[in-house]
Parts: C-alpha cells; sequence; structure tokens
C-alpha cells in the first residue's frame, strides 16, 4: 500500500524539527518578555466576515473556508490581527492603554506554493494598541530588531526597510495623482518583486494612463532617503514623523540596522501610517517580517478609535535563513541520564532510580526489557545521554552505583545516599 503524503503545503515535524521549532518559539518568548509583552491567543477558526469585513470577498479565495453545522460560513484563521482587533473591540475601554500583547499562531492560507510559503505556517505577531506616538513605532521596530538578533543574526544578515503610507499619500497628493489610483497602486508596489518589470510597467499603465504622471511615480520610486523625499515633493507633515522614528532608533543603537525604502507599502488595506519589512541581506527571499500602523481596524469592528502598531514575523523564511547561516542549534539530548543493570537481577532496581531521579527534576530512561550490557550502552548513545548509570555488580552489593560521563568515557563509583548531588555536579560540568 503507497504511504499517503501530508496535504500540500503543510510539513511534518518530526523530533529534529519540532526541536528547531521549540527553539525558535522560545527564543520568541524570550524577546518578547524582556520586552514586557503578555501572550494571548484566539480560536483557530473565526467567522468569514470578520475577514471579508475589512479586505472584502477577494480575499475568500486565500483562505480555508467551510460553511459548519449550524449553517455560518468560518474560515481557518490566515492572519492574527483580525482576531486581535476584534477581542480588543469587544473589551471597549476596560482594558489598559497600551496594550502590548503577542502571540506564537498557526495559520494558514490557501495560496499558491513557492520557496519561502506554504499553506500551513506558524507566525511571531507583536502588538501596541492604544497609542498614536511614533515611540510605539520605534519599540516594536526595536523589539524585531531584536528578535533577529536574539537568534544569532547580524546587521549582516538582514536590514529594516522603513517608509510610511501616509507619507506615500502625501507624495502622491502633491505630483497629482489622483485618490482613486492609491489603493490599486499599493497593491501593485507590494507585488513588484513578485512579478517582471515588463508586467509591473504594463499593469501601471492600466492604472495611470498619463505617460507624464507615471514619470513621476517612477522619480519618486526611485529616491533614496528622506532627503530626497523633500527635495521632490517639498517638506510634508509625516517626513518628520519618519525623521523621530530614525532619531529614536538611534537611541535605540539600532540604526545600522534601519534605513528608508519609499518602496514599502505593505499590501494589507488597513495599513494607515508607518510600514516596514525585514529582508535577508544580499537575498532574494521574501520578506522574515513585517508591520506597521492600522489606527482604524479596532474601530472598524466596533470598539473606540483605538491607534495600534504591530508586526508579524514568520517561521518559514525565517528558518531558510538560520539554516543558510548555520544557526540551527543541535538537538537536545532526550535524557539526561540514561540507566542501565548489569544483570537480570537488578533490572528490577532500576524503575525506582528513574522514580528518585525524576523526583528530583533529572530527566532520564532505561531499556523496557532485558538485553545485554552492551545493548543498553547504545540506546545510552542513541538518546544523546549525558550519563550513564549503571547498576549491579560488586558495587551494587556495597550500596554503590557507577556513574559513566558519556563524552568521555569516564567513571566513577558514587554512594546511592551521594547519587543525586553527584549527578547534579556531572551534569553542571558538560
Amino acid at each position: 500500500m503507497e504511504i499517503p503524503p501530508g496535504p500540500k503545503g503543510t510539513r511534518d515535524f518530526y523530533p529534529d524539527l519540532m526541536a528547531f521549532q521549540e527553539h525558535l518559539f522560545a527564543s520568541w518568548r524570550r524577546t518578547c518578555r524582556r520586552y514586557a509583552f503578555e501572550a494571548w491567543e484566539a480560536p483557530m477558526f473565526e467567522h468569514l466576515d470578520i475577514y471579508t469585513q475589512k479586505s472584502g470577498a477577494e480575499i475568500e479565495k486565500q483562505l480555508y473556508t467551510f460553511e459548519d453545522k449550524g449553517g455560518r460560513m468560518m474560515a481557518l484563521r490566515p492572519e492574527m490581527t483580525p482576531s486581535l482587533a476584534r477581542m480588543v473591540a469587544a473589551k471597549g475601554t476596560s482594558l489598559k492603554r497600551p496594550v502590548r500583547w503577542y502571540s506564537i499562531a498557526r495559520l494558514f492560507r490557501y495560496e499558491k506554493m513557492q520557496k519561502g510559503r506554504l499553506r500551513e505556517f506558524f507566525q511571531l505577531n507583536m502588538d501596541i494598541l492604544g497609542s498614536s506616538e511614533v515611540g510605539a513605532d520605534a519599540e516594536l521596530i526595536a523589539a524585531v530588531i531584536d528578535m533577529m538578533r536574539d537568534l544569532g543574526l547580524t546587521g549582516n544578515d538582514f536590514q529594516v526597510r522603513i517608509s510610511s503610507r501616509t507619507l506615500l499619500e502625501e507624495c502622491f497628493c502633491a505630483i497629482g495623482l489622483p485618490k482613486e489610483c492609491f489603493a490599486p497602486i499599493y497593491a501593485l508596489l507590494d507585488r513588484k518583486n513578485k512579478i517582471t518589470d515588463e508586467e509591473y510597467t504594463a499593469e501601471l499603465a492600466e492604472i495611470v494612463a498619463d505617460g507624464q504622471l507615471r514619470q513621476r511615480i517612477h522619480d519618486l520610486f526611485s529616491v533614496r532617503g528622506l532627503d530626497g523625499i523633500a527635495a521632490l515633493t517639498g517638506a510634508t507633515p509625516e517626513q518628520a514623523v519618519l525623521a523621530r522614528l530614525f532619531t529614536l532608533l538611534e537611541k535605540y543603537g539600532m540604526s545600522d540596522y534601519v534605513c528608508f525604502d519609499i518602496n514599502i507599502v505593505r499590501g494589507l488595506a488597513y495599513y494607515t501610517g508607518i510600514v516596514f519589512e525585514v529582508f535577508a541581506v544580499n537575498k532574494g527571499m521574501r520578506a522574515i517580517a513585517g508591520g506597521g500602523r492600522y489606527d482604524t481596524l479596532v474601530e472598524l469592528y466596533g470598539g473606540p478609535p483605538t491607534p495600534a502598531v504591530g508586526f508579524a514575523a514568520g517561521d518559514v523564511v525565517l528558518g531558510d535563513l538560520l539554516q543558510e547561516r548555520g544557526l540551527i542549534p543541535p538537538s537536545s539530548p532526550r535524557c539526561s541520564v540514561f540507566i542501565t543493570a548489569l544483570d537480570d537481577k537488578n533490572f528490577d532496581e532500576v524503575a525506582p532510580v528513574a522514580r528518585l531521579l525524576r523526583n528530583a527534576g533529572i530527566s532520564c530512561a532505561f531499556p523496557f526489557k532485558r538485553i545485554t550490557i552492551g545493548k543498553q550502552l547504545k540506546q545510552a548513545d542513541a538518546a544523546g545521554a549525558v550519563i550513564t548509570l549503571i547498576t549491579g555488580g560488586d558495587e551494587s552489593a556495597q550500596g554503590l552505583l557507577k556513574l559513566k560521563r558519556m563524552r568521555d568515557g569516564n567513571e566513577t563509583t558514587v554512594p546511592r545516599d551521594k547519587l543525586l548531588e553527584n549527578i547534579a555536579s556531572m551534569l553542571e560540568e558538560r
């Protein structure tokens, strides 16, 4: 019988891959807690209209949808921001502001398969709600940089590119672009790196028929640096906001990780201000993380006016980068101690010793059946044990146990009543 594959776009997490996921999630949690964020969670599926309400019916093509037994249309969650906005809206003004929440969520999107994109994946989400100050934006950009650094990545590996939807609107107005062209141009720019130059030029011509206006758009998106924007369009209010943001990031000591890039727009319609994306340096990878301001979303779901900013980082592209940089840590040993018995008559001593170790918080394993000591030592090695504890023999009759350090084969004999402290000492030495 042919073994059936898993669903397309999903992964089977065997222990080695699961060990990496746990390492990644643990690192994410450490970063979040260091920045004083609280964990939250939401249902794995939501009412479909929570997504169509903000993105239109077109979004349904990218969702896993189903009708439940009550005839309600549901969708597996493709992102966490709508659930977050719904939950914050439900609390009204009772939540103490600013809200600082994080989640590590399993998400689903029915999309075309390509490198760095799966249909089931995990994301870290960090959000600050209730503050319109640019300091909140700086805090989250600092957090995403620290998230990357905590995993061993450096400024040679990644860069945060920052722009603003508000600034783009100011620039579009300054060059005379009609407002009805804003949304389709945002969507096109968000896909620019995923299509050919010819496709981009053709689609832009469909949106903007005037050739001179298209040239002004081209000139705008060729600008490097905020000073270049000012030279092209004149000073605008949002330029001052972005200048303040970069000053704050300098105070965080993170100037080397960030740059201004007018081409960053983020495709989702709910972004309202500063936006940013994290990219690998000199690599054609998709964005590792991205986010920005969404000041109107909570109100859209019936809550009070609530300024908000957040970002999400996916595990797939980030995992590829860590693999490429050699930053995947080796799997941890399955146990610290493996307990063996030299002869059959000592086999029944193994379980009580295991209970003693486990009660002391020391992980251990042992054979389930009587086998030769040679085979037991092979099991100890396969388990990655740091220490093999050997019961039986002449030592056992004298109330002694033998400890073998697997790293170098050194053996030591210890009294039973000193077993725990000797094991603890050996484990500290590794």
